[in-house]
Order: structure tokens, then sequence, then C-alpha cells
């Protein structure tokens, strides 16, 4: 007569897709991801087809010149400075409040709400990297323009309004824009090597 074989038990298997339900969600929490990061820009509008091509002329003392190198040094007109004091920099540069001969030209223009206003709205901050500037490097400058510019607008619908640039209505912040408007340029990249 012949053995008889013995049943192997089954593996019970209904938790498995439990389990490894579970760990996926545990790794999705704890794993971090790499999130991309951008600037809110505003293109000027494309020219309209028969209008003439006019020449910008833009005065030296209306233009602060910010430049990146490869190395991460950051150089602002012709001085090396940290990435700490862009923000303070630029402020100063762009209100002018002693009406200096060096920064920005002040001059008279009625303004919605505010009336008539000594502003430096001609002015321009041309930022301008090396090829090989870090993005990180290069994000670090442009929120601390952008914070410049915030800055100010904040100070100034305090002043003007008795509360931040962000709690004013839409007729209030365009006045406080007209005031401070974010001029930001880009310049093409060069190739400044390691230092300037």
């Amino acid at each position: 007569m012949g053995k008889k074989k013995k049943k192997v038990p089954g593996i019970n298997a209904s938790s498995t897709a439990d389990i490894s339900f579970i760990l996926l969600i545990f790794f999705l929490i704890t794993t971090s991801m790499d999130t991309d990061m951008g600037l809110a820009r505003r293109l000027p509008p494309p020219p309209e087809k028969d209008q003439e091509e006019a020449e910008i002329d833009v005065k030296e003392r209306n233009v602060l010149n910010v430049r990146l190198n490869a190395a991460g040094n950051l150089m602002v007109n012709h001085d090396f400075i940290d990435i700490k004091q862009l923000r303070a920099r630029a402020k100063e540069f762009i209100k002018n409040e002693n009406n200096l001969s060096s920064l920005p030209e002040k001059h008279m223009k009625h303004i919605d709400l505010l009336g008539q206003c000594a502003v430096t709205d001609k002015h321009v901050i041309s930022v301008q990297t090396d090829r090989g500037t870090s993005y990180t490097i290069y994000f670090q400058v442009q929120n601390e323009l952008v914070a410049a510019y915030n800055e100010l607008r904040n100070e100034l619908s305090k002043a003007k309004f008795g509360k931040p640039y962000a709690a004013l209505n839409e007729d209030q912040q365009v006045a406080i824009r007209a005031y401070y408007p974010q001029k930001i340029s880009e310049a093409e990249p060069k190739n400044y090597g390691g230092t300037n």
C-alpha cells in the first residue's frame, strides 16, 4: 500500500495586501520630494503691428546693476556684497528718500488716492547672471529683490491707508503699485567665471 501524501496547509495571504498598502503609505509620507521653483513675472504685452520701435534712454543713475557669477558672488553696481545686504540696498535705491544724485531721479506724479507724489518710477533693477550660476543663489537674489518691493509697499500702505498692502482694496493696491512699480529686468547671462 502506498503512503498517503500529507497536504501542506496553505499560507494565509489575506493580510498581505493590507501590509503592503500600509508600507506604501508609510514611504509616501516619510519621503521628501523635490518641488519645482518658479518666479511670478508678468511679461509686457506684445507690441502692436503699427507701433514704431522707440529707443529707451535709461540714465545710469536709474539702473541698479546686480551681477551674480558662477561662484555665487554678488556684485551690486561696483561693490561686492553679501546676499543678506541686497534687500536693504535695493530698498535704498528704489526709495531714494533724500533725493541723492547717485540714486534714481525723483519727479512729481499724480497718483489717484495719493495725490501729487515725488516718485522714482523710472528706476530699473538689472539682474545679470553667469551661465554657471546655481538656481538656488539666483532664486535667493530674486526673492530678496521682490521682498524689497513688498516691504516698501507695506510701509507706504500703512502710512497712507493704515493697513498692510495685502489688506488694501484693488484701487488702493493699484495706487501703491504706481508709487513703487516693480521693475526687475533680466539681462542675458554672460560668462563671468569664478570671480567678477
